[in-house]
């Protein structure tokens, strides 16, 4: 009974909070991204490999903190781990404001990349400690949902703040973005993971560990090349490929795609209730493979805004709808991918899954806006468009591929009967 009761504040009050840090990061983090790109090459006239340089730099940070963010995590639990994030990512944000010249931006970048992703495992392991395996997917879907939420007011009122030519309109947004980290640590940080769900994890020590275990896993693998594949494509040039195509290619201006941003965001809001109950009537390899197939209209819709450029309100609609229909997709995967990966990790090592799966994203967000600046400043825009339209080809193949080596409870084929009314209406309230 003791047991059940922590559960149960597990999936109240240490689960509220952690939805509300992430939606307090979350409107923080939509003030900057759209806006880092324009940053660094024009606001700071470091030009535009400056500015993919600064994106990559996520990945080198990636690298290195991420390995021991998973036996810390598993170790010690995710909540002194999110603490030394967040003092990171504050760091980072604060410093990444302040910077006049490519070496600090390089280094406020990986003080800044270090710190997001020392965050993210550590948040996602404590949404799956604080929920169940039939209440897992809802609690993902609005953990998504009020990140995107928080992102999309975030970019609309920054669109509104920011001035090309006044550099100090730009540093006073990263600032407020390392505010709502802190924000993050004192709401989320504090935070106390029901023991229950700690026993059962750390309950578990016979068999391999580390990366050995990871490579055994073929599942695991299988879905992190996928998730590699999904992050490249759409994350990593949501935040800057596209932005580059928009701006420099199409001609949008920096507050009207900040609007995209929103609308994206709003997309996401508005259809994440209706998808938690579509997702979970149905695989979970389905829902992934079908959110390659709307991409691929987003990628059409890229090619019309560049082929219309010239007429400027047609224009700018085809960029909303691209941001609109990269909307439609995440919301069909947030229900999916992180239950998958909660699912295949052996309870010992959830924090090293969550960490390789937090790796890969951001290795893949990091490659993602170097090759996708590097094609549209080259004014290869057409080859661009191309790729990422076979790339996303490439998602809905490997999707129904990876559905073999996943079992019925993984992959949602064998569902539990649970009741979806309350998270439905945490949904619509949070919407």
């Amino acid at each position: 009974m003791k047991q059940q009761r922590q559960q149960r504040r597990g999936a109240g009050g240490p689960l509220r909070r952690v939805q509300i840090g992430n939606a307090l990061s979350a409107f923080g983090s939509g003030f900057t991204l759209p806006y880092m790109f324009v940053y660094v090459d024009q606001v700071r006239g470091l030009g535009s490999l400056a500015a993919g340089m600064v994106f990559t730099v996520f990945a080198l940070a990636a690298l290195a903190v991420l390995p021991f963010t998973g036996r810390g995590i598993d170790r010690y639990g995710p909540r002194p781990v999110l603490l030394a994030g967040t003092a990171l990512a504050a760091t980072g944000a604060f410093a990444f404001g302040q910077a006049t010249g490519t070496p600090a931006l390089l280094v406020a970048s990986l003080l800044f990349g270090a710190g997001v992703t020392t965050c993210q495992p550590a948040l996602a392991t404590m949404i799956v400690r604080c929920s169940t395996a039939a209440t897992r997917s809802h609690a993902f879907a609005l953990q998504f949902t009020l990140i995107n939420l928080g992102m999309g007011i975030g970019a609309l009122v920054g669109g509104q703040i920011v001035d090309v030519s006044d550099p100090a309109s730009l540093t006073r947004l990263f600032t407020i973005e390392a505010v709502t980290f802190l924000g993050l640590a004192l709401v989320t940080g504090t935070a106390r993971i029901p023991m229950a769900q700690l026993a059962a994890v750390h309950g578990q020590a016979d068999g391999p560990t580390g990366l050995r275990a990871l490579l055994a896993d073929k599942a695991m693998v299988r879905l992190s090349i996928l998730a590699g594949l999904i992050f490249f494509t759409c994350y990593g040039q949501f935040e800057s490929g596209v932005a580059a195509f928009a701006t420099d290619t199409v001609g949008t201006a920096p507050s009207t795609l900040g609007f995209a941003i929103g609308a994206n965001a709003l997309t996401i809001v508005v259809l994440q209730m209706f998808m938690v109950r579509i997702t979970a009537r149905r695989r979970r390899t389905t829902a992934m493979a079908a959110a390659g197939v709307v991409w691929l209209g987003a990628w059409a819709m890229a090619l019309v805004a560049g082929l219309i450029r010239t007429e400027t309100m047609a224009a700018t609609v085809a960029i909303v709808s691209i941001y609109a229909l990269f909307g439609v997709g995440e919301s069909l995967l947030a229900p999916t991918m992180g239950p998958i990966v909660a699912d295949l990790a052996p309870a010992r090592m959830l924090g090293t899954y969550n960490s390789a799966y937090a790796l890969v994203k951001q290795v893949a967000i990091a490659v993602g806006p170097a090759v996708g600046v590097l094609l549209v400043g080259s004014g290869t825009w057409p080859l661009y468009l191309a790729a990422m339209a076979g790339s996303t080809l490439l998602i809905v193949a490997l999707a129904l591929r990876l559905r073999p080596h996943l079992t019925p409870e993984q992959d949602n084929a064998a569902p539990v009967v649970v009741r979806t009314a309350a998270p439905v209406r945490e949904l619509q309230t949070a919407a």
